[in-house]
């Protein structure tokens, strides 16, 4: 059997909420950019790598849902999801190399 902690379905993510961790794994589907922000303020993302990923694909389902392209949007963008959590250093380089690219 494989758990994946996080993944990117289609338009959304799907996390395990961490916060019932050990006792039950449950599933949570975020469909917007502001659900992914919430789960990583709320710790729902733990651990440095899953909090990186969470920010890149916050970031680019972010980018769908409100039809950024240029480049200052997508900062903003960035600047918005990394206030999730400022001490966050993966959730900052994956936002930074993400708007990079």
């Amino acid at each position: 059997m494989t758990v994946k902690a996080i993944e990117r379905i289609g338009n959304h993510i799907r996390i395990i909420d961490q916060t019932k961790l050990p006792g039950e794994i449950v599933y949570r589907d975020l469909d917007d950019y502001h659900e992914i922000i919430t789960a990583i303020r709320r710790l729902e993302v733990r651990g440095a790598p899953a909090i990186g990923i969470a920010a890149a694909y916050g970031l680019a389902v972010a980018a769908m849902q409100t039809g950024a392209e240029d480049f200052g949007s997508i900062r903003r963008l960035g600047e918005e999801i990394k206030a999730a959590r400022p001490t966050a250093v993966n959730l900052f380089w994956a936002i930074d190399r993400v708007v990079k690219r």
